[in-house]
């Protein structure tokens, strides 16, 4: 690399796999790393140039790793530590710059109005490793928060920290080191851990898309969070007074709140603007959904536990997913010849709960299967009745175990066989009955019933005006769909209208 020919041949000759590509150039910069007599300007231009290099490998690995949440574990993990080792070299590569500019190296008047430049790439280069530590739910090492911490603060130190810039040749729009601190600390403030892994990547582009109208100050007003640029811890969330420091940085959305309401307004209406880049192809009522989620994070105004939580301890069976638990129930009703536990039951604590939900703990060996916005079956060691729940959020830190957060939408689960109503009278005659879980006892102030079937009964195997008979325990009700309130993997929660006689 410190031949400028023979750089261009290395680059040449890289493999076109992406991940043979990234780990290639993975050595290459750490040897760059350790090698010895570069002049600062020269060691400069062949990270710019091995990083340009596999620009679009990167955008290849991660639409892998987003796109095809099934794949094995081993190649899982194998994209995971090709990403990360990535980006732990780039990011090492830009502050090894960043210190030799500090102490004088040679090449040093060659490259000085780049420094800006530098410090914005390292803190990006960090950021993309925080990307990658979020899409497992954590744990963030340490070391990535003190390097955001120390390269901001260097920033301010020279005065260049808000000062824009274009970052890399033929990006839509000018950043700086201020915006690239922001995008890592806004990021980690949007609840990740309550994210698929696609939606934290939709949630990041946003992110930087809005970068210039965040919030960043020495004073608490008007701000969200607060990050200590002495520490190396994540940053807070502002729920009581903090005791001001001279290194404490306070931060919020600012401006980008509005920005983001009426970016969510305006794809939900008519799609995704060209000059939001989401570098990928994803359905605008996926990005909207995502959007106002993230300003229901940003609020000013604290999200507040809607019940009390209430410490316990015990153990609960889980079953995984809505045909596991239809199994289940039909076993517990007698209508299983097999006895005993579902096979793919495990046992989980439950350290607390409230009226609204679960928190547990799962074991060291728990499936592959757990993730965000899981449908689960739950029974505990008192209880006669399955209770289901969604997986909220997944958080892992480095002392404890992987935890779960549960969103229960029923307590007593209930089968029902839901068909088509009046089949005499239908042109199509179909006479499937189609087996679901009932969440509500009785029909709510809407005169609607919560019903949890397989992904595409209601628009599929049904109609979405169809009238329908739904048969659960001794009643029989006539439904139609009133709305479907989430569709996750294998199932859609949906409401059921009940109607009238002779409706």
């Amino acid at each position: 690399m410190a031949d400028a020919k023979r750089a261009r041949e290395i680059i040449d000759g890289l493999p076109t796999d992406a991940t043979k590509a990234l780990l290639e150039v993975t050595e290459l910069l750490e040897s760059l790393n350790q090698a010895e007599g570069f002049r600062l300007n020269r060691r400069f231009e062949s990270i710019g140039l091995l990083e340009a290099a596999v620009r679009e490998h990167q955008r290849t690995l991660l639409r892998v790793y987003l796109f095809n949440p099934r794949q094995q574990k081993y190649y899982e993990n194998q994209l995971w530590n090709c990403a990360t080792g990535f980006g732990k070299q780039l990011e090492g590569a830009y502050a090894l710059c960043v210190r030799q500019y500090d102490s004088g190296f040679s090449g040093i008047t060659s490259i000085g109005v780049s420094l800006p430049v530098i410090m914005a790439r390292a803190v990006r280069a960090l950021t993309f490793q925080l990307k990658w530590a979020l899409f497992r739910y954590g744990p963030v090492e340490p070391r990535i928060w003190g390097a955001i911490a120390g390269l901001y603060r260097f920033a301010e130190q020279r005065g260049v920290a808000d000062g824009v810039i274009l970052v890399y040749p033929g990006e839509p729009a000018r950043s700086s080191v201020q915006r690239e601190f922001l995008r890592a600390m806004m990021l980690a403030a949007s609840s990740p851990d309550s994210l698929l892994p696609l939606h934290q990547e939709i949630a990041a582009r946003a992110i930087a898309h809005l970068a210039g109208a965040f919030r960043v100050s020495t004073s608490p007003e008007g701000c969200t969070h607060c990050f200590d640029l002495a520490l190396t811890k994540p940053p807070q969330r502002l729920f009581q007074e903090v005791q001001p420091t001279e290194s404490l940085r306070y931060f919020g959305p600012g401006e980008a709140l509005g920005g983001l309401e009426q970016l969510a307004a305006q794809i939900a209406s008519g799609g995704i603007p060209e000059d939001f880049h989401l570098a990928g192809s994803y359905e605008p009522q996926l990005v909207a959904a995502v959007l106002e989620r993230l300003a229901h994070t940003w609020s000013l105004t604290p999200p507040v536990r809607g019940t009390e939580r209430r410490q316990t301890a015990g153990h609960a069976t889980v079953v995984p997913g809505l045909k596991e638990l239809l199994s289940t129930l039909a076993q517990s009703a007698g209508e299983n010849l097999e006895p005993g536990q579902p096979k793919s039951a495990e046992s989980w604590v439950v350290d607390n709960m409230s009226d609204g939900g679960y928190g547990a703990i799962l074991p060291p060996k728990t499936s592959d299967w757990v993730r965000v916005g899981t449908l689960v079956g739950l029974k505990s060691e008192t209880s006669q009745d399955w209770a289901v729940g969604l997986i909220r959020r997944i958080t892992i830190d480095e002392h404890n175990p992987r935890r779960v957060g549960i969103q229960v939408l029923t307590k007593a689960a209930v089968s029902l066989a839901l068909s088509m109503a009046d089949t005499m009278t239908s042109l199509d005659f179909n006479l499937s009955t189609e087996p679901g879980v009932l969440l509500d006892a009785l029909p709510d102030a809407e005169g609607d019933v919560g019903v949890l079937l397989c992904t595409g009964v209601l628009n599929g195997v049904f109609k979405a005006r169809d009238k329908l008979e739904l048969k659960a325990r001794d009643q029989t009700l006539r439904v139609r769909l009133a709305q479907i309130v989430e569709a996750g993997e294998g199932f859609d929660w949906a409401r059921l209208k009940v109607l009238q006689e002779g409706a």
